[in-house]
């Protein structure tokens, strides 16, 4: 067994073990991946103020997020394919996160389905969703989650339309793989992966196949995918489909002070500043950059999250220091998965927990909520010295 002591350790075993369609989708942005990379190195810009001499004993990383409690601000992101990534990836992740006690978010394009993976946790997880043109599809599927007690409903904001990832159009991305000579040399090479998805049912898109009429293979469960996200999606529409949940909300995909405005308004319970892992608009600011001028412009109106190149503990400290109140983790828990499955993801959980603890009580604290804008140094141009327009 390796000594895992870092997401990197994780990192290096996952791509070994997973086929590099899979690796592609997760560890890629889109077009040129400047804001993929930006996302985590801007968080290298920012400093952390070492104090000495205090009372480090007693100490406790536990908050809430939308009044959930949870052992750290810290949420398992919502990632399509997950069950790709390893077999029932989805409800090996939800109980890991569940037995951790932070929150586990499924996507709608999961390869578990959302009454799969309510089948095998304990606790209700949360819920996100992409608004699709199909409004009997979108209905029923809100109900389903309902239904399984979803505790959040994550409306995603930010993929009206898909940005262009290289890599996923290279290697023919589908699920299940589409049988290439290229693809065959590599999943042969991936026995572990192999054996393991061979003895699962679960290879399709679980929320979408047998709840879709005329989708039931492959290829027309992509043509009906790619045809699906609603380009028409509006601050109106959003307040309907936060009427149908009549539960609470989380907005994610908020990169604007005036969006994050709006999305307080309508009474969004937390909003995500997020740019989907640098998947979509490249060339957007990081979400760490980002997150001081929305915080600015929502103050407590709305509870604020970050998502996009948390990959420590130190990440998680540095962002609730600007003022989130939570983090999401997506590929740092999906190194773990494809690594080592549901343990890898506890594994992934532990490591960020411990950087967080440390890293926490060597800056003179105990509490996460005493913690502040005063254990950063700031660079003078982080927020970047844009001109006006």
């Amino acid at each position: 067994m390796p000594v895992i002591t870092e997401i990197e350790d994780l990192k290096r075993i996952y791509k070994r073990r997973v086929p590099k369609m899979f690796y592609d989708y997760a560890e890629s942005g889109s077009w040129t991946e400047q804001t993929f990379k930006e996302n985590t190195s801007d968080f290298d810009k920012l400093r952390l103020r070492q104090r000495v001499a205090v009372d480090m004993s007693g100490r406790s990383t536990a908050t809430q997020m939308i009044g959930q409690d949870v052992a750290m601000p810290v949420a398992l992101a919502p990632v399509g394919l997950t069950g790709m990534q390893c077999a029932d990836g989805e409800i090996k992740a939800a109980r890991a996160a569940e037995a951790f006690g932070v929150p586990f978010t499924l996507s709608t394009m999961s390869i578990c389905s959302i009454e799969d993976v309510a089948a095998h946790t304990t606790k209700p997880f949360w819920f996100q969703l992409y608004t699709m043109r199909d409004q009997d599809y979108l209905r029923r599927l809100i109900e389903r989650a309902k239904a399984a007690n979803c505790s959040a409903l994550v409306i995603t904001l930010d993929l009206q339309i898909l940005g262009q990832r290289h890599k996923d159009l290279k290697n023919g991305l589908s699920a299940p793989p589409k049988p290439t000579l290229r693809t065959m040399i590599d999943l042969a090479t991936k026995w572990r992966w192999g054996i393991e998805m061979l003895q699962t049912p679960r290879r399709q898109f679980g929320n979408v196949v047998g709840h879709v009429k005329d989708v039931g293979d492959p290829s027309s469960l992509m043509a009906w995918t790619a045809e699906q996200f609603d380009p028409s999606l509006d601050w109106g529409k959003v307040a309907q489909l936060m009427e149908m949940w009549g539960g609470k909300v989380i907005l994610k995909g908020i990169l604007d002070a005036e969006d994050a405005r709006r999305a307080a308004e309508l009474g969004a319970d937390a909003i995500v500043v997020s740019n989907h892992g640098g998947r979509q608009l490249d060339g957007a600011l990081s979400s760490i950059r980002a997150l001081p001028a929305i915080l600015d412009a929502v103050g407590d109106k709305v509870e604020v999250h970050l998502d996009s190149g948390i990959r420590s503990g130190q990440d998680v400290l540095k962002a609730v220091a600007m003022g989130a109140k939570g983090t999401y983790i997506g590929r740092a828990f999906v190194y773990g998965l494809g690594a080592m499955g549901q343990a890898g993801v506890t594994r992934a959980l532990e490591v960020i927990h411990k950087e967080l603890d440390v890293s926490m009580a060597l800056c003179g604290h105990r509490r996460l909520d005493e913690v502040g804008r005063d254990i950063l140094l700031i660079p003078r141009d982080f927020a970047g010295d844009w001109q006006e327009n």
